[in-house]
């Protein structure tokens, strides 16, 4: 009885997590952009771009770890104004992942870190966020804390 309450915990985990539905295909990835420039202008926060598919496991456990880890939540709220770029067979958004510079070069997820005015700042693997079948929280979090908009204050280095 044990070994079957287990396993209904695992699937209902693993369904929990692939039927969340983060990436839209029919979502305009220019307007989604453009609206969250003027958001993260207003607000003085960055953009964090998260590209990938609902069809991509990486991409939905990120996405449960961000949602879910109020720490990191929280400090995404802060700091930047987070969109998710489709990239599916329905849609590859190929026009807006040329002006970001082909992040799908790093596979998926992938991250890409704006500033208000849009000039990238960076472009992460998140393959370097993993650790064993997840992604490390602390990782995670200190990715996020080393590209937010304190991180990169010049006042910070100028003494």
């Amino acid at each position: 009885m044990r070994y079957f309450l287990t396993l209904v915990l695992i699937i209902s985990c693993f369904v929990t997590v692939y039927s969340q539905q983060f990436f839209d295909p029919d979502a305009d990835a220019e307007k989604q952009l453009s609206d969250a420039l003027a958001e993260a202008k207003a607000e003085n926060k960055h953009v964090f771009i998260e590209i990938g598919g609902n069809w991509c496991g990486w991409c939905l456990l990120f996405n449960q770890l961000i949602t879910t880890d109020e720490e990191i939540n929280n400090f995404i709220n802060k700091n930047f104004v987070l969109i998710h770029v489709n990239y599916s067979k329905e849609n590859k958004n190929e026009k807006i992942l040329k002006q970001l510079e082909y992040p799908q070069r790093f596979g998926f997820p992938v991250f890409v870190i704006l500033n208000e005015d849009g000039k990238r700042l960076h472009t992460q693997n998140s393959g370097y966020l993993e650790e064993g079948k997840g992604h490390d929280r602390m990782k995670v979090l200190t990715f996020l804390q080393q590209w937010s908009p304190e991180a990169l204050n010049p006042e910070l280095y100028n003494k």
